[in-house]
Order: structure tokens, then sequence, then C-alpha cells
């Protein structure tokens, strides 16, 4: 068994007891080959500056951002609002933008878009730090029932209203590095 096999076999075996798949390593390649085309049709022209909100936008942001074939620049905020919690909280302000976005195009890049609040916080900062416009790419939209305070303008797939982990998404820190997304059992974790 090569480097690769051995261990997704190793940390699949540790995944919550009970959790099952959502999407599919397969489902987030076709996800994110979608979402590329959309964006370089939208901002090819403008480099834009892609901000990945971190953590949980690492994982996404890494894998979209070797599919855009257009120039822009890079940068990112830390900003948490769940911590170890499986609901939100209030909204930590830890680090960035560390980039100048006065007049310019700024990708958001976010693992997922759940309720909206932590989005649409960091939407009108940048905003107030002067820049024209704000593109919001979030790779999962949690289905909710209900509107979220934002909407994004890039969404990869659309997962149950249940709490999900991999691909970015954490579990008590735990799990982003999941090649694909799970659900936690009910009983587990609220959505």
């Amino acid at each position: 068994m090569n480097q690769k096999a051995l261990a997704s076999t190793t940390l699949a075996a540790a995944i919550p007891p009970g959790s099952t798949l959502v999407t599919s390593p397969t489902e987030i390649d076709r996800a994110l080959d979608t979402m590329a085309r959309e964006i370089a049709a939208d901002l090819a022209s403008l480099r834009p500056i892609a901000v990945t909100i971190m953590n949980g936008g690492l994982v996404f942001a890494g894998q979209l951002l070797t599919r855009l074939p257009f120039a822009l620049d890079c940068d990112y905020i830390h900003v948490r609002r769940y911590g170890r919690l499986t609901h939100g909280g209030e909204l930590e302000w830890i680090a960035g933008p560390h980039v100048d976005v006065r007049g310019r195009t700024v990708l958001l890049l976010d693992d997922i878009l759940d309720e909206g609040r932590t989005l649409a916080v960091v939407k009108e900062a940048l905003l107030a730090r002067g820049a024209a416009d704000i593109r919001i790419a979030a790779f999962a939209r949690k289905d909710r029932g209900e509107a979220p305070a934002i909407e994004a303008d890039y969404v990869g797939v659309i997962v149950p209203n249940l709490f999900v982990f991999g691909f970015g998404m954490d579990v008590d820190g735990a799990f982003r590095n999941l090649p694909a997304i799970y659900a936690l059992p009910v009983e587990a974790g609220a959505a």
C-alpha cells in the first residue's frame, strides 16, 4: 500500500463512529472544477485578491487556486467563531488582511456558508477598508431551510443541516485534512 493510501486508511479509521459520507473526493473535484470555471469567467480580467478565511478555508483555497488560470494576489484573514463549539459564538478577529484592498475586487474564500454571520462581518470589514467589490466563494453551503445572513456568489456543494467535517471543516480541531466531507451522527453534534 502506498503512503497516500495508508494515510487515508489510517485517518478514515479514526473518523467518529456513526459518521456518514456526505461528499466524496470525486464530487469535490467536480465541484472545484465548476467553481473555477465560474470564477474565471467573472474575474479573470480583474486581477482580484483571493482572501482565504483561516483555518477552514485553507484546504478549499489550496485546491481551488491552482485551478484558476489568471493572475491574482493572495492573502488571508484569521477569524474564528466556533472555536471548540459545535454552534457559532462571538466572532474573534485574529489576523489580516495584510494587503491593501482599496479599490480592488476581493474573492473571499471559506469552507462553509452556514448561518452566514462570519462572512457578513468579514465582507463589511473589507468594504469598510475600501474594497471595490467582494465576491464570496464558499465550498459548501448548509441546507438550513432558511436564508443565511449573506449569500455566496460561488458554491461548490450543498450539504445537509448537520455538523459536517472534512475538506477544511473540523471536529474539535481535527479532520480538516480529510479528502471528503462527512456528517457527525445527530446525537454527537447538533447542526
